[in-house]
């Protein structure tokens, strides 16, 4: 059974269930199964939740029983980034200072919105301590590995998210996203990611890194499947102030109507720049396949990006301020110096970055005037491997973490929704991501153009090949 499982969607498990032809229970064990077994390769799970899911899984089939309906994902095992509460767990967000807090009295509204669409949580996952980082190289618990190669990174701050679907170990995951966490780890991990708008999904119910800049979204390894976990997530929820939902009804996607009418275009200047010739080949091949010719510049996203650090230094460092006093060392050493730096960043130097990012992001939505979708790469470069400090770019040895945000940093910045598009390298390279931006509450425009992708072949989401079997 845990070899049938990653052989299928979440949507295709989803129907078997409802049809009675596989339990949620099978479905459920499955995935316990499969995290046993690969787990130990890639280090994405932090804890599962075998007592739990059971349990819901027997909810799940009693209700199937019943003649009711239990949802769209009914049965999906899934998993969740280690900054969402899970109830009856500890909310780690990849630290150890956490660990003393009280057990998590409720779910956050990302895990509780799933599993009202009849998902099971199955387990917590692996991250970048309190979200800083791109690489998901935990010094506490362990690099997280990518599933395409094991001695290289994941991705991060998401990397856990991004491995464990990669290797099969659930069909969808849950992650954050600030300056590139859940599109890096797609971009590596070879599949679907979704950074949504700004304040379209509740984060309540988590550990926030930097408040202003926060995003909640899925990742999966079908489109179908990311706009199901995406449709289900959606919701109104007055506890996070930062949501701007305005009475919306959730929105399902629309993956059959295919690009005709979009208006597309590819990014240049800044986003031609900075990375290594994968990162625009894959990018080309993308525009070619959605018929983009035109190529735009974003004129100041050097700019907005730089905004986006420091605004993201600062709103994060407050955020631990207390525990930088007095549990210095407990500190991930490869977060504590960048926190330590924030809260010693001058106020002005943020309220400056807040004005910039402000007129930045003037500019940007202007380009929607003419441009329905806009494509960049989101990486500089495929995987690279575990404690590689540097990267090649442009001629230059620049810092590697930080360098992967080059290309998603300057599009978050300013809230706009992005699909993180798989393409699947040739000749057995590694696989890379491209970012399929959209202006804001647009979500629907970036679905049709992943359908359209995935249709032709281009971008798809298989399993890592050592973890097919």
């Amino acid at each position: 059974m845990s070899a049938l499982l990653h052989t299928l969607t979440a949507s295709e498990i989803a129907a078997k269930v409802r049809a009675k032809e596989i339990s949620a229970v099978a479905f459920t064990q499955a995935a316990l199964a499969r995290i046993a077994a690969h787990n130990g390769a890639v280090n994405a799970v932090t804890h599962t939740l075998q007592t739990r899911a059971t349990a819901r899984a027997h909810a799940i089939d009693a209700a199937v029983a019943r003649g009711d309906d239990p949802g769209p994902l009914a049965g999906v095992p899934f998993a969740a980034k280690n900054l969402f509460d899970v109830a009856g767990l500890v909310t780690l967000a990849g630290s150890i200072i956490e660990r003393d807090n009280p057990k998590a009295t409720d779910d956050s509204f990302a895990v509780a919105a799933l599993e009202r669409a009849g998902a099971i949580c199955v387990a917590t996952l692996n991250m970048d301590e309190y979200a800083y980082g791109f690489t998901t190289e935990n010094t506490h618990y362990g690099p997280c590995r990518n599933p395409h190669d094991l001695t290289r990174v994941a991705g991060g701050s998401s990397g856990g998210s991004g491995a464990s679907v990669a290797a099969g170990l659930v069909p969808i995951s849950v992650g954050t996203d600030t300056n590139g966490s859940i599109r890096v780890p797609a971009s590596l991990c070879g599949i679907w990611g979704l950074k949504p708008t700004y304040g379209r999904l509740s984060r309540a119910g988590g550990v926030l890194f930097v408040p202003s800049l926060d995003h909640v979204g899925p990742f999966a390894r079908s489109v179908t499947d990311l706009a199901l976990a995406y449709e289900a997530m959606q919701g109104e929820d007055p506890r996070d102030p930062a949501q701007h939902w305005r009475g919306m009804a959730p929105v399902t996607p629309t993956l059959a109507s295919g690009t005709e009418g979009l208006r597309i275009a590819r990014l240049g200047g800044h986003f031609a720049r900075h990375g290594m010739d994968a990162a625009q080949d894959v990018t080309l091949r993308v525009a070619h396949a959605l018929g983009a010719s035109d190529i735009v510049e974003i004129e100041n996203a050097a700019a907005g990006r730089a905004a986006a650090f420091l605004i993201t230094a600062a709103e994060g460092a407050n955020q631990h301020l207390a525990n930088l006093r007095t549990r210095y060392d407990d500190f991930e050493p490869l977060t504590r110096d960048r926190l330590l730096a924030g809260a010693l960043l001058p106020s002005q130097w943020y309220l400056h970055a807040q004005r910039v990012r402000s007129r930045y992001r003037h500019e940007v939505l202007a380009l929607f005037a003419d441009w329905d979708i806009l494509i960049a790469p989101a990486t500089p470069a495929p995987a690279m491997p575990i404690g590689q400090a540097m990267l090649e770019a442009d001629g230059q040895s620049v810092p590697l973490r930080a360098t992967f945000g080059v290309y998603t940093q300057p599009i978050s910045a300013i809230g706009l929704p992005v699909i993180a598009a798989p393409v699947q390298n040739a000749h057995g390279l590694l696989p890379i991501g491209v970012q399929l931006i959209a202006a804001p509450w647009a979500e629907e425009k970036l679905f049709r153009a992943a359908h359209a992708l995935e249709q032709q072949g281009l971008c798809n989401a298989p399993i890592a090949p050592e973890f097919a079997a």
